[in-house]
């Protein structure tokens, strides 16, 4: 399998491993990385999860050679909801999971991008909450170079997260930014050398660690949830979310902590 899956504490690490094949992904590697997040999601003992790749390549999404023409003689099915995209042992829309398109996770994602992340790697990291590059890395949303759509939420959420004329000249020029250029458009957290970036995403996961898995979680949906709403509808959702948290265990414990001069103990209740 070309997908690993560790655990550390809290965190789990998954791996994007298929360097014969720049990191790019088949319908079978999809599925292998729709399950991870699956399993990542449902486990109650992970809290945080880092995303990487091996090597020099974060990912550069579907396979050129065989997932995209595989999509391109079953569109018409694929459109009108005929097909999905999936297989035994996989969900059905394995690359939009993948990719974390429309997936509910409230568990806060960081991604530790090593090299080149192109087309559905850009994709994955436009729904990921924390991103650290390495300052060898490269970004590129590289499907007009081919003809084709970045069809994995790109075009919707790019202009929301960063200046428009940034995301129209990558959407448009197809061309690569360097590390550096992508922290000056927002697009990343922090640059560190290739030999600091899992420690740089394991400092981000720590931190996350230390705080109330309740109110974590809750701010993740909030957020996400707000950004689909009209704004006065997303201030009213938010006390919702507000009530939840306050009614745990956790709100009691982290005053009380806090009074105390001591560490929080987090139940995640």
């Amino acid at each position: 399998m070309a997908i690993h899956f560790e655990k550390h504490g809290r965190t789990a690490v998954i791996t994007i491993d298929r360097l014969e094949r720049r990191n790019s992904l088949d319908l079978e590697h999809f599925g292998h990385l729709a399950n991870a997040w699956l399993r990542f999601r449902d486990d109650d003992d992970l809290w945080v999860a880092i995303i990487t790749g091996k090597k020099d390549v974060f990912c550069v999404g579907a396979d050129l050679k065989s997932f995209v023409p595989m999509v391109t003689d079953s569109i018409d099915a694929l459109a009108s909801g005929e097909m999905t995209l999936g297989g035994e042992g996989f969900p059905d829309n394995a690359p939009l999971i993948a990719v974390l398109r429309d997936f509910p996770l409230n568990k806060p994602v960081i991604a530790a991008v090593n090299g080149l992340c192109a087309a559905g790697g850009m994709e994955m990291l436009n729904s990921i909450d924390i991103r650290v590059a390495s300052s060898d890395a490269r970004f590129c949303v590289a499907e007009a170079k081919r003809g084709l759509f970045p069809g994995g939420g790109t075009t919707v959420h790019l202009p929301r997260s960063i200046a428009y004329c940034h995301a129209m000249e990558m959407l448009l020029t197809a061309d690569f930014i360097d590390a550096n250029r992508a922290y000056e458009f927002g697009i990343v957290n922090r640059v560190v050398p290739r030999e600091n970036l899992l420690e740089a995403a394991f400092e981000y996961a720590n931190k996350i660690l230390k705080n109330g898995p309740c109110a974590i979680r809750a701010i993740k949906e909030a957020v996400q949830a707000g950004l689909r709403m009209p704004l006065d509808e997303a201030l009213n959702a938010e006390l919702g979310y507000a009530a939840r948290v306050f009614s745990t265990e956790d709100a009691i414990e982290g005053p009380r902590a806090f009074a105390e001069k001591r560490e929080p103990v987090w139940k995640g209740r």
